[in-house]
């Protein structure tokens, strides 16, 4: 517990000096600094009155601040799944909050008019300075700081809802070590307000700046222009942050995925894509499955019971296109293995809301060529009881039931099946094993090609237009200029969380791009039509969400499409190999 409170302590210190750290600086500046300095009120240059400083203000804000973030973090995707509200509500509420006190900041009278539903409570000394908690809990509930494994863990118990008594003392600490150099920054605030005579004796102009500093904070939320900043500033911090995220205390403490327990403790043991088989302890429970299907009455499987079998579990999702290639080797490992005691199974954890559908998973599965059993991991209970955090991740488990062997991501096939090979032989030394598969390895280098594109409103990556991008109508056009490895939008669309779709006519998707394959996850009804290269190809969408392909060339190369997507298609993401 104390190695997971320094950690998080740790780590919250380093992301509180970082680059990310900057838009949220000039808010606490003003609004948790110098409006807590004594104010000195007169006429002509003669001090009348003297207010004393308001010494609470700061520790305020950052209190707010900690335990505004601590709870959107752990509880916050959970309880909006509850609801059934978009995930980025939350934030919503935070910046409209940041809006009402920079307003009430330039005029009284509206500051006023907030205070009226809370003229009940009783206060001997009312005082706009001291409303520092509710200011923090705003910050809190905006502040998404640069992420890093702590993070990481402390996100995937929440959304998990694994929340223990270790995630807790995590997410307290860290969200402490972040706060600690902003309120360090606030008290500097304060002194210098404090020490120069303009601030004390023009508290109205502060307060109008701290009014214009808080509205410019949450209209550059709106716009995602923190993340802009954080590309064009160098992260000075980086060093450093390799330095505590990679050491090997923290990687075991946390695993970069999830919190250790009992079942998957010793899974450290293996290193990632080792070319030689290792023991990394019992394999871990295959837990909190939704459904099961390939087994016979589509029953659960116990590992236990496959004692004396090698296995190997392959987690995957459909419409990841890092999946669908690795996937014609474990279908041919399956194939070329089976009978000489090789089980495959297949742990399907959904990226999308989409793949959480049995249905969709079995027609996905069926268009694989997939016949070994798949268990819906749709809450990732077994992808959190194995720390994972890649699509795919194959798992070899020998016939005494250990971990042998972990390769995260693609490619390495060639070693994979020489250590499924000896595992079998290990089990069975008169087994008569088959010729290798020896399928092409296809895996490009991914510095080489663009990242997967996420088009709905809160997973939305790599957007190059000037607009709004946030979930509702709206109204798009091509930016003149648009650069490499981006998608922009023209015509009218209606954003959701997870995707896009046009508003009653067709719209269209520029996309620049660094592939040899770039695919499109789309569902619905309807078309796509794409111009590449002065070449047009339309492609019929009929069904539930699926991967469909745009384009392939003989190497990776850089080039600019446009797709045409009529109404009733609804699109996802865009993939590329």
């Amino acid at each position: 517990m104390l190695t997971l409170a320094l950690i998080g302590l740790v780590g919250g210190l380093v992301t509180g000096i970082s680059p990310c750290i900057l838009p949220v600086l000039p808010v606490i500046f003003f609004s948790g600094g110098t409006q807590s300095a004594r104010t000195t009120a007169g006429t002509g240059g003669v001090a009348l009155e003297t207010k004393p400083a308001s010494r609470t203000r700061p520790y305020l804000v950052i209190a707010g601040l900690v335990v505004s973030f601590s709870l959107v973090t752990l509880f916050g995707s959970l309880l909006l799944t509850v609801l059934n509200l978009p995930q980025d509500v939350l934030r919503w509420a935070g910046i409209a909050v940041l809006v009402l006190i920079g307003i009430g900041l330039i005029v009284p009278r509206f500051e006023h008019l907030l205070e009226k539903p809370f003229s009940w409570i009783p206060q001997s000394n009312p005082d706009a300075t001291r409303g520092g908690f509710t200011l923090g809990l705003a910050l809190g509930a905006v502040y998404v700081p640069c992420a890093g494994p702590v993070l990481a863990a402390i996100t995937v118990a929440g959304s998990t809802g694994r929340i223990g008594t270790e995630t807790v003392v995590l997410t307290l600490t860290f969200a402490v070590g972040a706060a600690i150099p902003l309120l360090i920054f606030a008290l500097a605030g304060r002194r210098v307000a404090e020490r120069v005579k303009a601030f004390r004796k023009r508290q109205r102009g502060i307060r109008i700046t701290a009014g214009v500093v808080m509205i410019a904070l949450a209209a550059g939320l709106v716009f995602n222009l923190p993340q802009l900043l954080q590309r064009v500033i160098p992260d000075y911090t980086s060093s450093l942050q390799d330095k505590v995220n990679n050491s090997e205390q923290v990687r075991k403490a946390l695993n970069l995925g999830g919190l250790v327990n009992d079942q998957n403790k010793d899974l450290d043991k293996c290193s990632d894509g080792a070319p030689e088989l290792e023991s990394c302890g019992t394999a871990p429970d295959i837990t909190g499955i939704q459904q099961w299907f390939n087994t016979a009455g589509d029953q659960a499987i116990d590992l236990k019971s496959l004692r004396g079998k090698v296995v190997m579990l392959d987690f995957w999702a459909y419409s990841c296109i890092n999946c669908q290639r690795s996937l014609p080797h474990i279908t041919a490992w399956d194939k070329a293995y089976r009978d000489a005691g090789l089980q495959v199974i297949g742990i399907h954890s959904p990226e999308y809301a989409f793949e959480k559908v049995a249905d969709n998973v079995k027609s996905a599965a069926k268009n694989f060529g997939i016949t070994y059993p798949v268990a819906l991991d749709n809450n990732l209970g077994t992808w959190t009881n194995y720390r994972n955090r890649y699509w795919p991740a194959h798992y070899l488990i020998d016939a005494q039931g250990t971990v042998r062997h972990i390769k995260f991501g693609e490619g390495d096939y060639n070693v994979t099946e020489k250590l499924i090979r000896q595992l079998l032989t290990d089990a069975n030394p008169e087994v008569k094993l088959p010729s290798a598969t020896e399928l092409t390895d296809d895996t490009p280098v991914n510095a080489d090609i663009t990242r997967e594109t996420y088009l709905g409103s809160t997973k939305r990556v790599n957007f190059a237009g000037t607009e709004t991008y946030t979930s509702g109508e709206k109204s798009f056009q091509f930016p003149e200029n648009q650069t490499t490895d981006s998608f922009a939008l023209a015509g009218k669309w209606t954003l959701d969380t997870q995707n896009i779709t046009p508003t009653g006519e067709s719209g269209q998707i520029k996309l620049n791009y660094r592939a040899k394959e770039v695919r499109m996850v789309l569902s619905g009804k309807g078309t796509i039509t794409i111009e590449q290269g002065g070449q047009t190809k339309t492609i019929q969408v009929d069904g539930t969400p699926d991967s469909y392909q745009l384009l392939t060339t003989p190497q990776i190369q850089s080039g600019s499409l446009i797709a045409t997507v009529s109404p009733g298609v609804q699109a996802f993401s865009f993939t590329f190999g």
